[in-house]
Formats: structure tokens, sequence, C-alpha cells
């Protein structure tokens, strides 16, 4: 059982540097536990940035929230300076020992003759980018770009995003492609292309083995018993969540969660 697994599981706590528990202080909490791939991954990105979307609302369920993403501490704390998640709610798996108990998908595993570990991990990356054993990956890129009505509205309209080498963009500029209160067209493929932006301007802090480049993740939701009542195994790239519209869906029927409205969100990327 998954939550038995991670009673068992300590690991190092970015905010302190401390190798602790990482249920340590989630007793008899509910509680959402992320395992995420490298902290350089799209997914790993995309994953905390909903998260702080909706961090409010969350917070307000008595919900607690733990991520273990594969990576050093360093990559730890430039993935929190960037993202805005809290240091100490992430913990860090070099090797991906985890996602190994926890039989979570390692992602495509081709081996080429004279090929070193990195070498077939930047292989098969390759090669699951185009959606070859990353069921989903292509459709979902895609949808960055068509836009889609089922999504909110992710860029406000006051907010300004950077993702190089595009310039500065102003969110109202995306009202041109469709209007407003849905994910427009290029929306979320510029917030992607600033997440790209960050990690390869930062790569060897990200990803500092890319032994593990493939490697995907999962989400696990318990009660407060460790009944697990939702799970989510990554079956490819982007594909971190069951309906990538709305990742955070899942807890709509456990909490009641709704969007956070649009003034809130202005006021937190403030």
């Amino acid at each position: 059982m998954p939550y038995a697994v991670f009673q068992q599981t300590d690991r190092q706590r970015v905010s302190d540097g401390q190798i602790v528990p990482i249920l340590s202080g989630c007793e008899a909490r509910r509680l959402l536990l992320i395992v995420c791939p490298q902290l350089g991954d799209f997914d790993s990105l995309e994953y905390a940035w909903w998260l702080q979307r909706d961090r409010q609302q969350l917070e307000e369920t008595g919900l607690t929230i733990r991520m273990v993403g594969v990576g050093d501490r360093s990559a730890g704390l430039k993935f929190c300076e960037f993202t805005g998640f809290p240091p100490e709610w992430l913990f860090v798996d070099p090797n991906a020992k985890l996602h190994l108990q926890l039989d979570l998908y390692p992602g495509l595993s081709l081996k080429l003759p004279g090929f070193n570990a990195a070498g077939n991990a930047w292989f098969n990356l390759i090669l699951m980018c185009a959606g070859i054993g990353s069921p989903g990956t292509l459709r979902e890129v895609f949808r960055g770009y068509t836009g889609d009505r089922s999504a909110p509205q992710l860029i406000q309209d006051g907010e300004i995003v950077k993702a190089k080498p595009l310039p500065p963009i102003e969110g109202s500029f995306f009202k041109l492609a469709g209007g407003t209160g849905f994910q427009r067209p290029f929306e979320l493929a510029t917030l992607r292309l600033r997440n790209m932006a960050e990690v390869i301007g930062n790569w060897n802090t990200y990803v500092p083995d890319p032994t593990y480049l493939t490697q995907r993740g999962g989400t696990f939701l318990f009660k407060e018993n460790g009944e697990l009542v939702y799970e989510h195994r990554d079956r490819g790239i982007l594909g971190f969540a069951t309906n990538m519209s709305q990742p955070l869906s899942f807890l709509k029927t456990e909490f009641a969660l709704t969007t956070i409205p649009s003034e809130v969100c202005e006021r937190e990327q403030a």
C-alpha cells in the first residue's frame, strides 16, 4: 500500500536540509502526496504552478501537501524560488528510489549499444517527447497552442509573462486570441515556454543527474486514517493528471474545491 511506503520513507527536506520522515507533521490529517519526476521536468513545474494557483483554498480545506521530486537540495531550492512552492513541503530523492518502490512508470527504457545510462536517458526522452512510449503527450502539447474552453483562464489581464526568447507579454494580449474566462490559444504554451527557459538556463542545477530524465510520477490522496481515496500514475510526459484541463479537479469531489477568483490569483502573483 502506498501509505505504508510513505510512512517508512525518509528524505532530505529542502527547507532545512534535514533528512526526516516525509510524513512528519502529517499525522491524522488529510494528505495530498505528489511524487513528481525531475524537478526540472515540465510536469513538476506545471503541477507546482497549479498548486500555487489554488493554494489559498487548498489550505482552507485543511489539506496537508507534500511533494517528493527527483534531484538534490540545490535543485529543490531553485524549484521553490521559481515556482513559489513552500520548501518545507518539498523533499528530494536523487536516485528516484521512492518511485521504484511505488512502481511508478520509469519511462521508455530502450538501450543503445555504446551509450551510457545518461545517453540512453536522453535518447528515450526525445522519443517520449515525440509521443513514443508516452501516450497523450502530443495531444497535450497541441492543446497548449490551440486553447481549451473547458480549462480556466491561466494568465490574468494585468499579469506580465516573461518567456524568453519572446519579449514580455501582458496577459491582456491573449484576449485577441479569443476573449476571457477560458484557456486561450497559445496561453498554456507561453507558460510552458517560460518553464522551459527557466530550466535550460539553470540546467545543471535542476538536473544534477540526467539518468532519471524519463522517470514519471504519481499523485496520492489519503484520508486522515491513511485510506487511499485517489491515485493517478503518470503514463507519459505532460500527463501528471487524469484531467489536464483541470488538474486538481479530483479534489472537488473530496473537498468541494472551486476555482479561486481572478482577483485572488492576481494578488498572489503581485
